[in-house]
C-alpha cells in the first residue's frame, strides 16, 4: 500500500468522526463534509484499485441511501445533516457492509438514545451545573439525539469489511 493510498483511505474515518464531534457539540453536521466524503468517494476507489463498475455501485448505493434517508427525515424521524451523512457513508462502504452499517448504526443509536434519557434525568441535574455548553445541551430534556454519532460509530465499525477496504493486499 502507498502512502497516497493509506492516505485516501484514512479520508473516510476521519470525516465521520468530524461530522460525530459536531453533531455532538453543536446538532448539526455541516454541508462541507457530507460533501467531501462524496467528492472523495470516487477518487478513493479507483486510488485504491477499485474497478470502475464498483464504483458506479457505490454511486446507486448512495443514492439509493439518500432516498431512504430523505424519507426518514421528511417523517422527522432524522435530520438532514443525518440523512446525508448516511448516503454519503453508504456510498464508501458499498455491499455488503451496508448490512453491517444499518444494523450497527441503529443499535448504537438504541444506546445513545437510553444514554440520554439517564443523563437527563432530574437527578443528575445538579451534577451538570458547570458542564461546557455542548454537555449541557446534550442533558437538556426535550433535545434530540445527535443521531450523526451513531451514524458514524456504525460507520466505523462496518468499514473493515467494506470493499475498499476488504479490495486491499497490504503486507504489513
Amino acid at each position: 500500500m502507498t502512502i497516497a493510498q493509506l492516505a485516501f483511505l484514512s479520508v473516510f474515518p476521519a470525516l465521520v468522526i468530524a461530522a460525530a464531534v459536531t453533531d455532538m457539540a453543536s446538532y448539526t453536521i455541516p454541508n462541507r463534509l457530507n460533501l467531501a466524503l462524496a467528492a472523495v468517494y470516487p477518487v478513493a476507489a479507483l486510488m485504491l484499485g477499485r474497478p470502475p463498475a464498483e464504483v458506479g455501485v457505490g454511486l446507486a448505493i448512495g443514492l439509493a441511501a439518500l432516498i431512504v434517508a430523505m424519507g426518514l427525515f421528511a417523517a422527522g424521524w432524522i435530520g438532514g445533516g443525518d440523512a446525508k451523512l448516511f448516503a454519503a457513508v453508504a456510498l464508501w462502504l458499498g455491499w455488503p457492509a451496508l448490512a453491517s452499517f444499518v444494523m450497527a448504526t441503529a443499535l448504537v443509536g438504541g444506546a445513545l438514545a437510553l444514554l440520554l434519557l439517564n443523563v437527563r434525568a432530574a437527578w443528575l441535574k445538579p451534577y451538570l451545573a458547570g458542564a461546557p455548553p455542548w454537555l449541557a445541551r446534550l442533558a437538556t430534556t426535550g433535545e434530540a439525539v445527535p443521531y450523526g454519532v451513531a451514524i458514524a460509530v456504525g460507520a466505523l465499525v462496518a468499514f473493515p469489511i467494506s470493499p475498499l477496504v476488504r479490495g486491499l493486499h497490504a503486507s504489513f
